[in-house]
């Protein structure tokens, strides 16, 4: 009870430092990846509706680019989580691990609040179709949210450790954007290719996401228990490396 108390305050002081209390103030929080999402998909729509022949490409474009931006901002916004809020540490009931789990939540929320405002404006305007397995889309979500926010306990914590990690993560996040599903359907791929590209974790999920949205129509190949196994090494990771910084804390 503590704990949910301390990361609750921290998640509203989060809301008002990052988003302020003037103009639309919290509302940012999903408006931000909504107009990105938004124009990433019409863009998409205009440019390449000729391509995807089988599936929507705004939804293509929205699923893809919803689950980039998820797994992406996350980690990002684990940086240096702890130096700015670390007076709130003489509060002994606030640990390293609370500016995480906040920051994780309302990213998490931000994203996945636009994404599903997203969906029903475009489904319900009937410029895309609507999802054809809601429960299987929700599940993908989960797993890519999940990869997203073991990512960010294992990358918040190396910043705090060498400012190099926050230096070379953006590049590193860029040349991932496109290996991680958002670009292609791995149907289209050469078998070496696809064989290469299923090998990285986020394919599995967008995959699995794309077949929850449109159905059957193209095959699909994922692995969830890869996934999930990838997402619980990540997370163990995470979590021995947010042990070592409470304790270089508590040790200083």
């Amino acid at each position: 009870m503590i704990q949910k108390r301390v990361i609750h305050a921290l998640f509203m002081r989060e809301i008002l430092t990052r988003y302020g209390r003037h103009n639309i103030g919290f509302l940012w929080l999903f408006v931000d990846p909504m107009i990105f999402i938004a124009l990433i998909g019409v863009f998409w729509q205009l440019t390449r509706g000729h391509q995807f022949s089988t599936v929507s490409t705004l939804a293509f474009a929205v699923t893809g680019y919803s689950s980039v931006h998820l797994w992406r901002s996350m980690p990002a916004q684990c940086m240096s989580a702890i130096l700015p809020n670390s007076t709130l540490l003489y509060h002994r009931q606030v640990k390293p691990m609370d500016f995480y789990l906040s920051r994780l939540l309302l990213e998490g929320m931000g994203v996945t609040m636009a994404t599903s405002f997203l969906i029903f404006v475009l489904a319900g305007g009937g410029w895309m179709p609507w999802p054809a397995d809601p429960l299987q889309l929700i599940l993908a979500w989960v797993l890519l949210a999940w990869f997203g926010a073991a990512l960010g306990l294992l990358i918040g914590p190396l910043s705090e450790r060498s400012a190099l990690v926050g230096k070379i993560w953006a590049p590193i996040s860029y040349l991932m954007f496109p290996l991680s599903g958002a670009f292609f359907l791995t149907y289209q791929l050469p078998p070496q290719v696809c064989e290469f590209m299923l090998w990285i974790p986020m394919v599995h999920g967008v995959e699995y996401m794309r077949e929850g949205y449109f159905g059957a129509v193209v095959p699909f190949f994922y692995d969830l228990p890869y996934l999930i196994a990838c997402n619980l090494g990540l997370t163990l990771l995470g979590l021995t490396q947010v042990r070592w910084v409470s304790r270089g804390i508590l040790v200083e």
